[in-house]
């Protein structure tokens, strides 16, 4: 859906962030976007959904640019975006009316908004919070709640940006775990991030060096062929693994059970 055709961004003139960037995500692909610090991931979320626009080139959405102002609704409905601290998207003062805030902001009738709310706070597992003020729930409660408002307005695609960085592992498994249900039932999903285990449940990576595209493909070419040390990024746990046994391909979910049959068969 989002096309980027030789998009350049800067902040300040003569300092770009993004140079020349081009790329599309097709409809309902399970994505990582990864790279050192300052390789201009972020940027890159903002410019999906039209809360940055490109310096030189276009974004667009089926054919919609984000340049063009009649555009934006369309697009920041199709496109959801989930910041790295959910406190920064919170207005109201408990979950529900943040809900409610979204949906009236984009017109959905009256009549639909419950219904709406109801499956929003099921897919995510806050039923029980419906009514709770945001600082009342803990940081995994919090980004669940954030991609409850996000997911209310119906996106075809969640772009999470450092959405997991401020969690425990727990509460960054609960997402992980989250991401994969929601990308099962049909909606794609952008993960920007810096944990590379969280690589291994995605389709297709790309890799942004000095914000340019320096790598784009499937994740087990990026973990053989990469040279990541180069980009200050590092091989999961389990790929080492996979390598040191000599296992083809990239791990699954399974990786623990086959790595312990096949130590009880050496």
């Amino acid at each position: 859906m989002p096309v980027f055709e030789n998009v350049g961004f800067y902040y300040r003139r003569g300092q770009e962030v993004l140079r020349g960037v081009s790329f599309s995500i097709g409809e309902g692909e399970y994505v990582s976007i990864v790279g050192g610090n300052g390789s201009g991931k972020s940027t890159l979320a903002k410019l999906m959904n039209g809360l940055l626009l490109p310096k030189s080139g276009t974004v667009a959405v089926q054919g919609r640019t984000t340049s063009d102002p009649r555009h934006l609704r369309f697009i920041r409905e199709s496109i959801g975006l989930i910041f790295q601290n959910p406190d920064d998207q919170f207005i109201t003062t408990n979950v529900t009316d943040e809900i409610v805030f979204g949906l009236e902001n984009v017109r959905v009738p009256a009549g639909e908004i419950g219904k709406r709310i109801r499956l929003a706070l099921a897919a995510v597992g806050l039923e029980a919070y419906a009514e709770s003020a945001p600082h009342e729930l803990s940081g995994g409660q919090k980004q669940r709640a954030a991609v409850a408002a996000v997911l209310a307005m119906r996106p075809r695609i969640l772009v999470f940006d450092e959405a997991t960085s401020m969690l425990d592992p727990g509460a960054r498994a609960d997402m992980k775990t989250l991401m994969r249900k929601l990308h099962e039932g049909g909606i794609g999903i952008v993960q920007i991030t810096h944990h590379m285990d969280e690589v291994l449940d995605s389709e297709r990576v790309l890799l942004l060096d000095r914000g340019t595209v320096a790598f784009d493909g499937r994740p087990e070419a990026f973990f053989r062929g990469v040279p990541l040390e180069r980009y200050g990024l590092e091989k999961p746990f389990a790929v080492r693994v996979h390598e040191e046994l000599g296992w083809t391909g990239i791990p699954g979910a399974d990786w623990k059970e086959r790595a312990a049959a096949q130590w009880k068969r050496s």
